[in-house]
């Protein structure tokens, strides 16, 4: 696998990771501060997922994304 695309899976595992955090912090929050945190977090993963995978496909297009390495 190459590094771009290599990196680009890790940031779209990471913010899977993020997505899946908000929710656990949600279920166990104790103020609703702590649901203004969660909700930024959910809304930041939301965009950089949007962005890598947009990326993704643009590499997709120009050929430069390993086709072994299917997302």
């Amino acid at each position: 696998m190459n590094n771009v695309t290599k990196n680009i899976l890790c940031v779209i595992k990471l913010s899977k990771e993020l997505l899946l955090i908000a929710d656990r912090g949600d279920l166990q929050r104790k103020d609703d501060s702590c649901g203004v945190l969660y909700g930024i977090v959910r809304d930041c993963a939301y965009k950089i997922i949007n962005a890598a995978e947009k990326e993704q496909t643009r590499h997709i297009q120009k050929g430069i994304w390993d086709s072994s390495d299917k997302n």
